[in-house]
């Protein structure tokens, strides 16, 4: 949501905390996109003077080098994000 938002919403990282007087409920849910597309910030969301803080890429690549990763906090998140005005924003 980061990245789509181009940083407006912040993601933040899974915590759970252990409470022994009541039980713990968990929603698992799934979104998928075309694996034609791409993924990165929405266009009506940078321009000009609001430039992209992330790059875009084909949805396939994201996927593929996001699970290829090791869990490690949002480490994913860091990589796309574009630092000094380089990277794709169209």
């Amino acid at each position: 949501m980061e990245i789509v938002s181009n940083g407006r919403y912040r993601s933040i990282e899974h915590r759970a905390t252990v409470n022994s007087t009541k039980e713990r409920l968990s929603i698992a849910t799934f979104n998928s996109s075309n694996l034609d597309s791409e993924l990165g910030p929405a266009p009506s969301l940078f321009g000009p003077d609001n430039p992209a803080n992330f790059r875009r890429v084909p949805s396939e690549k994201y996927f593929k080098e996001f699970f290829a990763r090791k869990l490690s906090g949002k480490s994913y998140l860091d990589f796309m994000r574009i630092e000094n005005g380089e990277g794709n924003t169209s």
